[in-house]
Parts: C-alpha cells; sequence; structure tokens
C-alpha cells in the first residue's frame, strides 16, 4: 500500500481538496499569527505522509453501492486522514513515542525546536502541548470537512449518526487502552478480552469498519449492505491491528519506521502480549517477562524479551487469528438477497485486494 495518495487519482483527487480547505483554514490562523504557522505546516506535512487508508475504505464503502464518488465524496474521504492525524498526534504524546514513520514525533521535534531557540519555559511541555493543540485542530476541521460535504449530498441524517460514533469509539477505545494497562486484569482470558475490545474500538472501527459504514451511507445504501460491509470492515479493521501488534515487537525498524519493540518499550497491553503471558502462568519467565515490559532497557535486552514472547507460540497463534478474521471479512462481501450480491462485484474485488494489503503487510 503506497505511503501517500499521489498513485492514485481519485485518491489525489481527495487530497487536493483536502489541501485546498487546510489552505484556506491555514489563512485563518496566519490572521490569528503568523508566528503559528510553522506549527500548522507541521499538520499538513503529518497528513501528507499518511497510508490514505482511511479514505480508500470509504470510497470503497460508496462503491458497493454500484454508485460512484464525486466530489463531495472524494471531500468527505479525505477527512477521515485528519482524524488519522489527530489519533496519531495524541497516541504519541500518551505514548511518549519518540518517533513515527521514520521521524521524531511531532511533539519531540517540536520541544527540540523550542530548545533550540533558547524559548522560556520547558521544552518538553511545550512539544507536547502543541502536538495535543494540533490534534484538536486536527479534529475540529475533520468535523467542518465532513459535515460540510455530506450536507452537499443531503446526507446529514444518514451519516451524522456514524460519524459521531466513529469518534465517540476511537476515543473511549483510548480511554479504555489507558485504564486497562494501569487497571490491569489478573486472569489471562481477562487480558486477552480487554486487549480485544481495544483493538475494537480504538483501531478497527475507525479505521476499516466506520469508513465503509460511512462511504455507504453517503451513497444511500440499504440495510443489508451497511450490513455486510460492517461485517466485513470489523473483522479486517480487527485483523489490521493485530498484524500491528505483531509489527510492534517482530517488525523491521527499516520499513516499519518504529524501534525495534517498540510496543514492549511502552509497555503495551497488546492481544499478543496477553497470548504470550497466558502460558507463562506461575513462571519465572513471566515475572522476567513482565519486569521487561514497560522498560527501555529491561535486563537481557528486547531481544530477550521477543524471545520470551516467541517461544510461547504466541505469534503463530496470532498469525492463525489473523488469517481466520481475514476469511471472515471476505466471506462477509458474498452475501446475497434473493440472489443478488448486497454489495456490488466491482467494490467486493476492490475490497478483496484491499483486505490482503492491509492485513498482509510489513509495515
Amino acid at each position: 500500500m503506497s505511503a501517500t495518495p499521489a498513485a492514485d487519482s481519485e485518491l489525489g483527487t481527495a487530497a487536493r481538496l483536502l489541501h485546498e480547505a487546510l489552505a484556506e483554514r491555514r489563512e485563518a490562523v496566519a490572521t490569528i499569527d503568523p508566528r503559528l504557522l510553522p506549527d500548522l505546516d507541521r499538520l499538513l506535512t503529518f497528513v501528507d505522509s499518511g497510508k490514505w487508508l482511511r479514505p480508500r475504505f470509504l470510497l470503497a464503502g460508496h462503491r458497493a453501492t454500484g454508485r460512484e464518488p464525486d466530489e463531495a465524496v472524494l471531500r468527505a474521504a479525505g477527512s477521515l486522514e485528519l482524524i488519522q492525524a489527530c489519533a496519531l498526534l495524541h497516541d504519541d504524546v500518551i505514548d511518549r513515542s519518540d518517533t513515527r514513520r521514520g521521524d521524531p514525533s511531532t511533539h519531540r521535534a517540536v520541544a527540540k525546536e523550542h530548545a533550540d531557540h533558547g524559548w522560556s519555559g520547558d521544552a518538553d511541555h511545550y512539544g507536547i502541548s502543541v502536538a495535543i493543540l494540533l490534534g484538536d485542530l486536527a479534529l475540529a476541521w475533520a468535523d467542518d470537512i465532513f459535515t460540510a460535504a455530506a450536507a452537499d449530498l443531503d446526507a446529514l441524517t444518514a451519516t451524522l449518526p456514524v460519524w459521531r460514533d466513529m469518534r465517540t469509539e476511537v476515543l473511549a477505545g483510548q480511554l479504555l487502552d489507558l485504564r486497562a494497562t494501569a487497571d490491569l486484569a489478573d486472569a489471562p482470558e481477562a487480558q486477552i478480552a480487554d486487549a480485544s475490545a481495544i483493538n475494537r474500538y480504538k483501531t478497527a472501527a475507525y479505521t476499516v469498519e466506520r469508513p465503509l459504514h460511512l462511504g455507504a451511507a453517503l451513497a444511500g445504501a440499504g440495510h443489508d449492505t451497511i450490513a455486510a460491509l460492517r461485517e466485513y470492515g470489523a473483522a479486517i479493521g480487527v485483523a489490521f491491528q493485530l498484524r500491528d501488534d505483531l509489527l510492534g515487537v517482530f517488525g523491521d525498524p527499516a520499513v516499519t519506521g518504529k524501534p525495534a519493540g517498540d510496543d514492549l518499550v511502552e509497555g503495551k497491553r497488546t492481544v499478543l502480549l496477553a497470548l504470550a503471558r497466558e502460558p507463562l502462568t506461575g513462571t519465572p519467565d513471566l515475572d522476567e517477562l513482565d519486569a521487561g515490559i514497560g522498560r527501555s532497557n529491561p535486563p537481557g535486552g528486547i531481544d530477550r524479551l521477543r524471545d520470551l514472547i516467541a517461544a510461547t507460540g504466541a505469534p503463530e497463534r496470532l498469525e492463525s487469528r489473523i488469517a481466520q478474521l481475514h476469511a471472515e471479512g471476505l466471506e462477509a462481501l458474498r452475501r446475497t438477497t434473493d440472489g443478488a450480491p448486497v454489495v456490488a462485484t466491482s467494490a467486493a474485488a476492490d475490497l478483496t485486494d484491499l483486505a490482503r494489503r492491509a492485513v498482509f503487510r510489513e509495515r
């Protein structure tokens, strides 16, 4: 999956429309104080560097009805990249991440600028504050752009409840992630349940399921089409996050753009980790694993933690679950009503390809 929409003419148009909308907002910020523009430009660069996965799914959801997207649909699709920018900017602050996509995370880059200029106050706190506010701006502007596009399509009634649910799910999922990490369940099965719920709401819903739902709703899709798309989206979205769990521990930093074992350093309580802890219950290896999670320099190093996890068979179990979810998602696309497919054949082919690229990837 390409890193930017440039290679795809339709996504390229969506990106151009988003740039135009953001340029207007940049001018509005400039009238407040032009000193704010360098920080604002960080947000614009951040949006450009994403995978544009969520807009792809919105457009595929629209095509599931047999309709082709017009300019208003493309504007709605682009707004999802601002939701993603908000989520990642805030996530990097919460996780204290040093990098994002191979570059310094926004709050770290802003903190360095503060320190390099010798400005007053605490540089790290300044960087965090700026990143939070840029994320807030991204969320507010996403709302503006999406609702304007939906209004142009006379689709506010059909789409606003979905949009609101998506925002609630991703933010509540982040809250659940924090709570479950701080108040770790004792039973392995409860840890797996918590990690699965976090995957479902923090990532899967706003990455695949809700973009599909929004795209279909913008086209006036019927219940059967939306139900099939949501079933596909829930399965593929969770599989997408489970792949992230594996890459966060075993991925190649040169490909992922994140340090080796970054999820272990950040102490993320993923499904992978929960599956690994289960067979280690009551063993010294579990004590060693738990003692190393969340530390930048654990005893024995990150490689030792990876070895402990690999020895449990958890990565293989996760690969099996990913394959199962992938199959379940594709099966939902084959649903029919009175012998007719509920998802347009051409859209089903596109969604099959998107599922493969989202789930079986190296970054």
